[in-house]
């Protein structure tokens, strides 16, 4: 990625184009909880200031976000309005029959639906409010922080350890009990079948 600069001036969040079709919604959850547990304006502003969201600047205009989609829906959904963002590319004078494909290329859009199929580039969502559920996003996280996995720089790299997820644990379990399917998912992390994936950490003991 090129290197950022930040635009100084507040976008609204509904303005911001996502560039993926799902988000974990515990992970937004959470989110939500951790901005609420800020009570201060000035603290809530601090961390506005240094979570800028990364964004393309694409044709019309338009700021397509690239990560932090968790963040911008936890805010929307807590009520704020704007958020300041970080320019990564201009492509304003990329054509806009050709825009989705070179984003796709730079790997910087996800097109794939809660159940992991890809969809046509049209069937993205235009606003942060119409991000859907993908269980396995939030499963994905919460076992990256339970060590499952380590942090990766390879694109939507936690989107690629749900789809693994999405193959050894049941939905079932996922939404029933997601203590045990985290269980499970941190035993199918440590196996050999997950060695391809961004951040594998592999089992304590190879022998």
């Amino acid at each position: 990625m090129s290197p950022r600069d930040p635009l100084v001036h507040p976008i609204p969040i509904l303005d911001l184009r996502p560039t993926q079709m799902t988000v974990g919604m515990r992970e937004v959850k959470e989110k939500r909880k951790r901005w609420r547990a800020q009570k201060s304006e000035k603290k809530r502003a601090e961390i506005l200031g240094r979570r800028m969201i990364p964004v393309v600047h694409g044709p019309d205009d338009r700021y397509y976000v690239v990560d932090h989609h968790h963040l911008a829906r936890a805010l929307h959904e807590e009520d704020v309005k704007n958020v300041l963002v970080t320019i990564i590319a201009d492509l304003r004078m990329v054509d806009r029959s050709a825009f989705w494909g070179v984003l796709d290329n730079k790997r910087w859009c996800y097109p794939y639906d809660a159940s992991g199929e890809r969809r046509p580039f049209k069937d993205i969502p235009k606003t942060i409010a119409e991000l859907k559920d993908d269980p396995y996003r939030s499963l994905a996280g919460e076992l990256r922080r339970a060590g499952g996995f380590a942090k990766d720089t390879t694109p939507f790299s936690e989107f690629l350890w749900a789809d693994f997820l999405r193959r050894n644990v049941s939905r079932k379990l996922v939404k029933d009990d997601f203590s045990r399917a985290l269980e499970q998912a941190i035993a199918a992390a440590k196996s050999h079948n997950a060695v391809y994936l961004p951040g594998w950490c592999g089992p304590a003991d190879d022998s």
